[in-house]
């Protein structure tokens, strides 16, 4: 889902996050839901190691996909062993279970895989420790926020949410 993609990438670099959008199969352009194109910064392969933040975006076709590989479980597995924050939105969640990871704890999703992604609960936004999940790209201005705020301090989070003019 490119809302999400986008909404995540724009609050994490106005707090003064870098931010690495990586493409699961190289660097070229991927088409997303909806028909908009969106070019990665890097492949997966080359994507740097040991992130603070790993964001899975939705869209039912590209969340198949992350579910689908093994690069995607790899990287889900370090960050969860490590405690290190996971992010996904929309469909993305079902990702999550098909890797195996955070098992139990609090999610929500989009309405269309909410028994796939095992759902616990109906709120836009949930945050369960390191998982932070939203529902759909109604709520990715929220969880965008709610990465800064976790990443950044609730100081810097105000901060980009002025300027964004969210109330």
């Amino acid at each position: 889902e490119l809302r999400a993609i986008r909404a995540e990438l724009a609050a994490l670099r106005r707090g003064g996050g870098a931010v690495t959008l990586a493409g699961l199969d190289g660097s070229g352009p991927v088409r997303c839901s909806r028909g908009v194109t969106r070019v990665p910064d890097v492949a997966l392969a080359d994507a740097p190691v040991d992130p603070e933040l790993l964001v899975l975006p939705g869209g039912a076709a590209g969340a198949e996909r992350l579910a689908a590989s093994a690069a995607v479980g790899a990287w889900l597995r370090a960050q969860e062993s490590s405690g290190r924050f996971v992010a996904a939105v929309c469909a993305g969640p079902i990702a999550l279970v098909a890797h195996g990871v955070f098992v139990g704890r609090d999610r929500t999703a989009h309405p269309s895989v909410a028994s796939r992604a095992e759902v616990s609960d109906v709120r836009a936004l949930v945050r369960d420790g390191t998982l932070f999940t939203g529902n759909g790209p109604g709520a990715c201005f929220e969880l965008a926020l709610a990465l800064v705020e976790a990443l950044m301090g609730r100081e810097r989070a105000a901060s980009v949410r002025a300027p964004m003019m969210l109330v």
